[in-house]
């Protein structure tokens, strides 16, 4: 009956909807610092089998197809693209940008609790304590953290992560932090909660944490950002195939609705 086929195509118009939201949210965050965006993956729904494939026919032989009709789409779940972003040189001092895997790791609130984030996002400042912070809405502090002293007049993050200060009147550098990456078996199963921070699920396994250019992790360069990888022609390429979709269903049950219409007049 047409009825299947108006709950098949809402189906379809739902994912659509759905996937639109998620390449809204590419878009809206194209100018991110350290945002990576998200793919979206459909899945069929069940069918209903009103013939199994191999049942034998009227001579004793296997048919070779079956008739099964589907029940349309849903959403699978969305994926993250942790692919590297362009770096942009700021020649900020506390900017820093990973070359390669891995997170830094900062301090936040979730739930009323005190947890350890994880970030690409490097646009690093100091705060009132000369602690490192990142310049996010909340100023999360990184870990292990690191403290700047008052008369430093020379700041340098090396590819390793140490960080080396000239104080006034000191003729040499000498180093004040180590700067610890963090990086994960499946980065695609962190749990995005806003504000350029993840959190480690089950999914995404425990944190391998290290200093960088050690257990897999990257390099750090100092004065850049790691800007969001997103496309904004693939973007909006799949801005547009979107909309067909959506409007192919519509039309489907535009054309299930005059089926059914039609059906109603038979008794007429």
């Amino acid at each position: 009956m047409s009825i299947t086929a108006l709950r098949t195509a809402a189906t379809g118009m739902t994912a659509m909807d759905q996937k639109l939201n998620v390449l809204a949210n590419n878009l809206a965050n194209i100018g991110t610092v350290g945002f990576k965006r998200s793919r979206t993956n459909f899945e069929d729904l069940l069918y209903e089998v009103r013939k199994e494939p191999g049942v034998q026919n009227a001579q004793g032989e296997p048919n070779t197809t079956g008739i099964e009709v589907g029940l349309g789409v849903v959403l699978s779940g969305t994926q993250l693209n942790f692919e590297q972003g362009a770096l942009d040189i700021t020649n900020q001092t506390y900017d820093l940008a990973i070359r390669g895997d891995g997170f830094f790791q900062v301090t936040t609130y979730e739930g009323g609790q005190e947890v350890t984030a994880y970030t690409r996002a490097g646009n690093f400042t100091l705060n009132a304590n000369g602690q490192l912070v990142l310049a996010n809405s909340e100023g999360a502090l990184m870990q292990p953290e690191i403290t700047i002293p008052d008369d430093a007049v020379a700041v340098q993050v090396t590819q390793l992560g140490e960080v080396l200060v000239r104080q006034q009147g000191q003729p040499a550098m000498t180093q004040v932090g180590q700067v610890e990456l963090a990086r994960f078996i499946n980065p695609a199963g962190l749990l995005q909660i806003g504000r350029n921070l993840y959190l480690e699920s089950d999914a995404s396994g425990t944190p391998i944490t290290g200093n960088p250019a050690e257990e897999g992790l990257g390099t750090l360069q100092q004065g850049a950002v790691e800007l969001s990888n997103v496309d904004p022609v693939r973007e909006l390429v799949e801005l547009i195939q979107t909309q067909r979709a959506f409007e192919l269903n519509s039309q489907t049950v535009r054309s299930g609705e005059e089926a059914l219409r039609i059906v109603a007049n038979l008794r007429r």
